[in-house]
């Protein structure tokens, strides 16, 4: 057996031993889906934009600029064949069987509940709920038309432009979700992080409440984390799922 089955075979049987998994999630986990990530060779902040996305994505730049965001989200929606991969499916596989407490994701795409998972904790947010910036009406994409279309959409019921339900650049995290995130990786007997960098706080300051023996890091570069992680895996996510779907590991 070489190293990289060594340790596919050992997150497997620590899967099979745990009942209160947690999994910690990045835009690693999406890649797979057709979704770039954030700093990889081919993510979205290499990208050659008149606008950098980091300006796009700021609450004071959308503020005053709405229409940046809906036209890079218009981009971003009219990609295809974009689905939950084997990793939101085995994840959601985990909930089902009554082995995982909570996803904890720092993505905006709703693949994880695509995919059946309901113990979702976003900490950034869901780019396909949005709320009226005058009322505080909320709705979702398939209530507005010009969503998807680049326009700016406005509120139906008084005219005010909407914006996404997701956390800007410059705004704070949810305090709920990020105390149910604690909670749940507090009380975790199996922590998996995978696709994130982990250098954004303060998301990636969750880890530190976790003080459990199984922490697994599944990244493809090296983190700030690698030193305390007991198992680390390079692959990419969804593959290393499928892998355990395939060896007959599934839930």
């Amino acid at each position: 057996m070489d190293q990289q089955d060594g340790r596919r075979g050992l997150l497997a049987r620590w899967i099979a031993e745990s009942q209160r998994i947690v999994f910690f999630g990045g835009a690693g986990v999406s890649t797979e889906s057709g979704i770039p990530d954030f700093r990889g060779a081919k993510g979205f902040y290499h990208q050659d934009r008149e606008i950098p996305l980091e300006q796009v994505l700021s609450i004071d730049f959308f503020t005053v600029n709405p229409q940046a965001y809906w036209e890079w989200f218009a981009q971003e929606n009219a990609r295809e064949g974009v689905a939950p991969n084997a990793a939101h499916r085995f994840v959601a596989d985990l909930e089902r069987a009554g082995k995982l407490s909570a996803v904890v994701t720092q993505n905006i795409d709703g693949l994880h509940q695509q995919a059946g998972s309901e113990r979702v904790l976003e900490l950034h947010g869901n780019w396909s709920r949005l709320t009226c910036t005058g009322c505080g009406e909320r709705l979702s994409l398939s209530d507005v038309d010009d969503a998807r279309s680049g326009a700016v959409p406005h509120c139906p019921a008084c005219a005010s432009i909407l914006r996404p339900d997701i956390v800007f650049y410059g705004e704070m995290l949810d305090g709920d979700v990020i105390e149910g995130s604690v909670q749940a990786i507090a009380q975790a007997d199996l922590l998996i992080v995978a696709g994130t960098s982990l250098v954004v706080h303060p998301a990636a300051g969750l880890i530190d409440y976790y003080t459990g023996e199984r922490l697994v890091l599944m990244n493809a570069t090296p983190t700030p984390y690698d030193s305390r992680a007991d198992l680390i895996v390079r692959e990419p996510v969804g593959q290393v799922f499928q892998e355990l779907e395939r060896l007959g590991q599934r839930p």
